[in-house]
């Protein structure tokens, strides 16, 4: 059943993927995965106040659930609240260092507070990590542009 869930979370059938995961949930309340998707859903149906509910429950539970930190970071990013979402990717890395979607994210974060040196650093660590990566290629992109920009108008 959680197959079926993320497959409809996959085509976009989110209300129908939701109630899979209740189903799930109903019967295994404390089923990580079943959580960890359903959170992941609410979020790409911008329902955050729900999403970060799931994420901090689990994370009551497992601190140390990598998924949630990055989802309760990525979440607290999109609120604007960059320091907060860098101590879940902090914590994150403190957990598996050489965690590219994390100095990724922790890039994205610190380029949006104007720290462009310590998100471009972020971002090629990342690219160590994994040089295909499509968010931190993109973060290294646009924080090299920016930097440009800043030092032709010095």
């Amino acid at each position: 059943m959680l197959e079926q869930a993320s497959d409809l979370a996959d085509e976009e059938e989110y209300e129908e993927s939701i109630l899979l995961y209740d189903k799930v949930l109903e019967s295994d309340p404390k089923n990580i995965s079943a959580l960890l998707d359903k959170a992941a859903t609410l979020q790409r149906m911008e329902k955050n106040s729900q999403s970060f509910q799931i994420y901090n429950s689990i994370l009551k539970d497992e601190p140390n659930n990598l998924d949630a930190l990055i989802g309760k970071g990525t979440l607290l990013h999109a609120k604007s609240k960059f320091s907060d979402a860098i101590e879940c990717y902090d914590t994150a890395l403190k957990i598996k260092p050489h965690f590219a979607m994390a100095l990724a994210c922790k890039g994205m974060s610190l380029g949006e507070m104007g720290e462009l040196d310590y998100a471009l650093t972020c971002f090629k660590k990342a690219l160590t990590i994994d040089k295909d990566y499509d968010l931190a290629n993109m973060g290294k992109q646009k924080a090299l542009e920016l930097l440009k920009s800043q030092k032709s108008k010095k």
